[in-house]
């Protein structure tokens, strides 16, 4: 990852991050992308897959103890109906398009099928989430498959991950610049233990004005600067409403290897609200605001299957941080979910979509503006 980040540009100060500043520092968590740029006629396909892997393919069925939180709940997490029950998550989780979740859904099934045998036996409910991008994408196409979910899983790998306009995150807008895909990751000590928070966003929310870096608020400016948008390749229906800037949805995965109990993860996830308000979004009534957080401590625990004939009682055993050590893993959330954003931002370039275009973030324009110029 040779290009220049957030923090390399001087627009996050703070904290220490892992070796990747990923949310693949977290050891075992391993991402893969499938990234679909076409045109067919009149048709732009801007539009992918994102798949994350809590314990890596070698762990795929070691299920992870996860909490889930909805900030506003105008989108889609599959799977997270069982979470709040079980507070365990035993599948990949999959971040796509609104209209593509089913073949996404589809393709997780199909993947651990086969990269998991016997996983099946029982049940599966994979996580799939969702953010629109009808804007930049033909999403009326239908152009994710189940193979592309297939693909990315695949894919999936640790280390240094690509930002902006790869998997899931292709076809996104962000605060009115370029959206997508984004990451960022907390080392945090607590006694004489070191753990690693990461975060993983899928960026597809914020209006212009709203915008703020550095605790600056920079968007109002940015507004009224802006030159206007061209249309894009295809003109949008006579008569159709446009959603507003602001509307679209953010999917945000936390990941650490504290070990946390199920309901410290769904605190976890809480906090990442805090840490997208800090880049200035109140919240859209039209997106979707989803967060899941895991943790990949306790390995071989919160196992949901039928007890086999014979099975003695069985009981869990998990070692957690106490509540009242948290406080330093919750100012990761809040840290490395700002940082997320403002990469996905920095990562972003000028696109022509398939009913409007969108330019990237000036970067320049902001950091004169942080300097007070």
């Amino acid at each position: 990852m040779s290009r220049a980040r957030a923090r390399d540009l001087g627009l996050v100060r703070g904290g220490i991050p892992g070796p990747h500043n990923a949310i693949t520092d977290v050891s075992g968590v391993e991402v893969g992308y499938t990234t679909l740029i076409e045109q067919h006629d009149s048709a732009v396909v801007r539009t992918g897959v994102t798949a994350i892997l809590p314990r890596g393919r070698a762990g795929a069925a070691s299920p992870v103890a996860a909490g889930v939180h909805s900030l506003n709940g105008n989108g889609e997490m599959t799977g997270s109906v069982w979470i709040a029950e079980s507070g365990s998550l035993g599948t990949p989780v999959l971040i796509t398009n609104t209209h593509s979740v089913g073949a996404a859904h589809e393709g997780a099934i199909r993947w651990m099928l086969e990269a998991v045998p016997g996983a099946a036996d029982q049940w599966l409910l994979p996580v799939v989430a969702e953010t629109w991008d009808g804007r930049l994408n033909d999403i009326n196409g239908l152009h994710v498959r189940p193979e592309h979910a297939v693909g990315a899983l695949d894919g999936a790998r640790s280390g240094p991950l690509d930002e902006g306009a790869v998997g899931g995150g292709t076809g996104m807008i962000c605060y009115g610049f370029k959206g997508g895909s984004g990451t960022a990751s907390r080392r945090v000590a607590l006694g004489d233990a070191e753990y690693t928070v990461g975060v993983f966003v899928q960026a597809n929310f914020g209006e212009m004005t709203e915008l703020t870096v550095r605790g600056v608020p920079v968007g109002p400016v940015l507004k009224d600067e802006a030159p206007a948008e061209p249309g894009g390749v295809a003109s949008p229906a006579t008569g159709s409403a446009t959603p507003p800037q602001g509307a679209g949805s953010v999917i945000v995965v936390v990941a650490t290897d504290a070990p946390l109990l199920p309901g410290q993860c769904t605190a976890m996830a809480r906090r990442v609200s805090l840490g997208l308000a800090r880049t200035g979004t109140a919240g859209s009534h039209f997106s979707g605001d989803i967060f899941l957080a895991f943790s990949t401590a306790n390995e071989g625990a919160l196992a949901s299957r039928f007890p086999a004939d014979g099975d003695d009682v069985m009981l869990d055993a998990l070692r957690a941080v106490p509540w009242g050590r948290m406080d330093p893993l919750y100012t990761a959330v809040v840290e490395a979910t700002e940082e997320a954003v403002l990469n996905v931002l920095v990562a972003g370039e000028g696109t022509v979509g398939h009913r409007h275009s969108v330019r990237g973030l000036p970067v320049a324009r902001v950091q004169e503006l942080l300097n007070g110029e």
